[in-house]
């Protein structure tokens, strides 16, 4: 992968840097003089190191802003001092007037400052000047390699974190995090966002019978037919022991009551090969509910309804849906028996 460079700078001051950073083999070099269009290059981008030319207007307006994204703050930025010393006002002498000004540029967001100093008789970088702008760009290049690893490591720990080892769904740490953003997402964009709690039903009887092994590879083939018979836009979790939750962006109650019967009749279809011998036949119940405008913003009350519909279903025989509506309507458990669909077990 190429490091990315951006020069603020003048294209006459680009021409003065050492040979290798013009090496497009290397590096994909950008160049600009102006501070809007620099940033939106940084935003869109984000480069690896950037190199400002002191002299020009916005050079430290963009070390200081740059510095401020601290989404961004790993940039290298490398500040280039190529004004003449003699314009520069130097109430100190020395090297006590050297450090004054690279500490002020390292204050005011540079992560380096590098004197320009060049051969007076062809007005060309001297070579120990070249080995340091070159070393910097080292730097810069380590520094961000060493970021980018880290975070691969987090999105991995986070992957880890948020994922059920069993069954390779997502876990309910990962619900928590997604419902609230889903239920803010629905509301922002005035769509219908609908959940599906699932349970398999006499699961307990599995286990006693066959042991925990088969029923540990009972739920990983369930939760690959549930995956694959979900919609691209649906995402699974397992919400604990036996019991999973399916959030479906973008639909309504009608919709999702088709995508819960539709669940419901491929589970119940088709048994489970847990080996060469074993076949098992089980059932599903499940609850359907819909964000109404009142639920909070975590999704507990959204939970709640799904809930309360999946007892129902339970209640009422198992192996079928209910929905919220079904549910509100109904004054009796018999009332819901009556109306739920699919067969009792």
């Amino acid at each position: 992968m190429k490091t990315s460079i951006l020069v603020f700078g003048s294209h006459e001051f680009l021409a003065t840097l050492p040979d290798q950073i013009h090496d497009a083999s290397t590096f994909n070099l950008k160049v600009s003089i102006d501070f809007n269009q620099a940033v939106l290059h940084i935003q869109i981008v984000q480069p690896d190191v950037i190199f400002v030319q002191a002299s020009c207007q916005d050079s430290i307006r963009v070390c200081r802003w740059l510095k401020e994204q601290n989404q961004l703050s790993w940039i290298h930025c490398i500040l280039l001092e190529d004004r003449p010393q003699q314009l520069i006002d130097k109430s100190l002498s020395s090297w006590e007037w050297e450090f004054e000004m690279m500490a002020n540029a390292l204050n005011q967001g540079a992560d380096a400052y590098i004197w320009l100093l060049t051969e007076e008789t062809n007005n060309r970088l001297t070579t120990a000047t070249k080995i340091l702008i070159l070393s910097q760009l080292t730097v810069g290049v380590r520094k961000v390699k060493k970021y980018r690893e880290l975070m691969n490591t987090n999105d991995i720990l986070s992957a880890i974190a948020l994922a059920d080892s069993l069954t390779d769904l997502n876990n309910r740490r990962a619900l928590e995090w997604d419902l609230p953003r889903q239920i803010n997402k629905a509301r922002s964009q005035d769509t219908p966002l609908s959940l599906i709690i699932l349970d398999v039903d006499f699961f307990k009887k599995v286990n006693d019978q066959h042991g925990h092994l088969v029923g540990d590879r009972l739920l990983q083939l369930l939760c690959s037919r549930l995956r694959h018979n979900l919609r691209s836009q649906d995402t699974a979790f397992r919400y604990g022991g036996e019991e999973f939750v399916v959030l479906l962006p973008h639909t309504n109650g009608d919709e999702a009551l088709t995508v819960a019967e539709r669940l419901n009749r491929i589970v119940r279809e088709q048994t489970f090969a847990i080996n060469s011998q074993l076949h098992l036949q089980i059932t599903i119940s499940l609850g359907v509910a819909i964000l109404q405008p009142d639920d909070d913003e975590k999704g507990i009350n959204l939970l709640h309804r799904a809930d309360q519909c999946l007892l129902a279903a339970k209640a009422s025989g198992r192996n079928r849906v209910i929905t919220w509506g079904q549910y509100s309507q109904a004054s009796s458990l018999e009332t819901v028996s009556g109306i739920s669909r699919g067969m009792g077990v």
